[in-house]
């Protein structure tokens, strides 16, 4: 199967799962992108091709939900700003970094925090009213800044860590959590891919296939999201953060 088709499969299964439980798809688009290809004997991708490929499906997916959500009226503005404009700055620095760091670092970097993640998503959480969104600005701000800079060094948005800091830390309602986590890791997706664009990692072609792929998927996640019980959208998000995680472990040892 040709690299261009194979990546916009991979794209729009990556959005379809996005817009479906509130993450930029990197925790999975980046391990997809990284195995799947030489399975078909196509060329395989570095972990830095990967990362830059994912940007720009965390972009077009996020951007392509977040509306979606939006006009269901699971979209906090205020918190979006807040943690938006602070994730904004800090991934862009990650974003440049990333091309200083080298292929083995990266790939610890992302197992551990998917690792860590996963862990969060599997404690129990006190159920909070959706009516009542109320947040440490603060804290806020701090947390979407070290969200950042490690989501823009490993090419992913950040949603798969920001949406564990937001339920558990922030203590936000899963449902506002998943629209919303969409609209900031957009603004964390655009200083991302600006990073790796002005440091010349993007592969245009294949990003072209990843876009592709991406908009039907997020726009299909995103509906279908609104009609799932939040504890299956929870239980679903926290075994893929957990699958993509061991199967990182398993490929560094």
């Amino acid at each position: 199967m040709d690299l261009f088709i194979t990546i916009l499969f991979i794209g729009f299964i990556g959005a379809f799962i996005s817009g479906l439980v509130g993450i930029g798809g990197a925790i999975i688009i980046v391990p997809m992108l990284y195995f799947i290809p030489p399975l078909f004997g196509l060329t395989g991708l570095s972990m830095q091709e990967s990362a830059a490929i994912s940007i720009v499906q965390v972009l077009v997916a996020t951007g392509t939900a977040a509306l979606v959500h939006k006009s269901n009226k699971t979209v906090n503005t205020d918190l979006v700003m807040w943690m938006g404009s602070s994730i904004i700055v800090a991934s862009f620095i990650g974003g440049m970094g990333s091309k200083y760091v080298d292929e083995t670092t990266l790939q610890i970097v992302f197992a551990s925090l998917a690792l860590i993640a996963a862990i969060m998503m599997f404690i129990p959480k006190k159920e909070v009213n959706s009516e009542e969104v109320v947040f440490n600005k603060p804290l806020a701000v701090l947390s979407a800044a070290v969200v950042g800079i490690l989501a823009g060094l490993i090419g992913a948005g950040g949603s798969f860590l920001l949406v564990p800091v937001m339920l558990y830390i922030l203590k936000i309602p899963l449902r506002v959590t998943i629209g919303s986590s969409l609209g900031i890791v957009f603004f964390s997706a655009v200083a991302g891919f600006a990073g790796k664009v002005l440091t010349g990692q993007i592969m245009w072609f294949l990003s072209l296939a990843i876009i592709i792929g991406a908009i039907p998927g997020a726009n299909l996640g995103s509906k279908i999201s609104n009609k799932v019980p939040a504890k299956t959208l929870k239980l679903l998000l926290a075994l893929l953060i957990s699958g993509s995680a061991i199967k990182m472990w398993l490929n560094i040892l």
